[in-house]
């Protein structure tokens, strides 16, 4: 599939789909379902320095339009990681993204340390995340709080260092600039939208935490505009997610300046549908007399 083929920042994908992070796990049990050497990647589930147990109470809502989600990072930390899964993800014909959290500057610190050793594609830094060790607030929410983090971690990162924004943030376009300064290789972008629901019987928020993430296709439209007005500002490349569940999907936020795009979500309704959006966009290029699917990226 030569028509599919990207290079995002040096970095070459068989084709424009990869599966993001916290909806496909380490790919083990997809890979049981169908080939995911078929994928252009795959993002690992969000890792922490040291294994996590997640959120206690609920942890999925559906919406009408999507789910919310309070999972908490519950992961087996960079070096379970490391012993159980890389070499299997490694063993793949696919990009290996692995995504990392962190809860304070010495997390992300000493995770990159870990990971600069091992054998990888590409680390995307989640800045989602509250520095429990400065009141809380996300990382990713202030452009001059991100820049030390993102700053610190290029100089330490060995990898390729793309960076997925929150659309939280108080002005992503800033941020994105910010990324791109401070010299990361990408953006990602968008990580999940704050959300709430409530128990009206309980008379209580659903979730313990009060406030969980919105992802799906009630955020798509928001997430596309986002795309478009960050890869029209940056010169590095920009992966595009946010609520992709069709190969039209796919096809929008490759015209909006996506290079790369990551579908989540649509995996819990059908496992196999990253393979019918490859499908769909090459038959797509195929109906348009196009050679490639760099004809159609960032073409508005």
């Amino acid at each position: 599939m030569t028509k599919l083929n990207v290079n995002y920042s040096g970095v070459d994908f068989k084709n424009p789909v990869v599966l993001a992070s916290g909806t496909c796990g380490f790919g083990t049990v997809l890979d049981d379902i169908f080939d995911i050497e078929k994928l252009g990647g795959l993002s690992s589930k969000g890792l922490t320095l040291n294994k996590r147990s997640g959120n206690e109470g609920i942890r999925i809502w559906e919406t009408s339009s999507g789910i919310m989600n309070s999972v908490g990072l519950e992961n087996p930390g960079i070096d379970g990681f490391i012993s159980e899964y890389l070499s299997f993800i490694n063993s793949k014909d696919l990009v290996n993204i692995v995504n990392l959290s962190g809860h304070s500057f010495d997390d992300y610190f000493q995770g990159i340390e870990k990971l600069n050793d091992q054998k990888l594609d590409i680390i995307e830094l989640n800045i989602s995340c509250p520095n429990v060790k400065e009141g809380g607030m996300n990382f990713g929410i202030k452009t001059e709080v991100a820049r030390q983090l993102v700053r610190e971690v290029r100089r330490l990162c060995k990898h390729k260092l793309v960076i997925k924004l929150s659309p939280n943030a108080e002005d992503i376009v800033d941020l994105a600039r910010m990324c791109e300064e401070e010299g990361a290789d990408g953006i990602s972008l968008v990580n999940t939208f704050l959300a709430m629901a409530i128990d009206i019987y309980r008379k209580k928020p659903i979730f313990d935490n009060g406030y969980a993430g919105l992802s799906g296709p009630a955020i798509k439209p928001i997430a596309l505009r986002m795309v478009h007005q960050v890869s029209k500002a940056v010169q590095i490349p920009v992966m595009g997610l946010g609520g992709i569940s069709t190969w039209q999907d796919a096809v929008e936020f490759l015209m909006a300046g996506a290079r790369v795009i990551q579908v989540g979500t649509a995996t819990f309704t059908n496992p196999k549908i990253a393979l019918n959006i490859i499908d769909g966009l090459e038959k797509y290029l195929e109906s348009q007399n196009l050679e490639s699917v760099e004809d159609i990226i960032g073409i508005l």
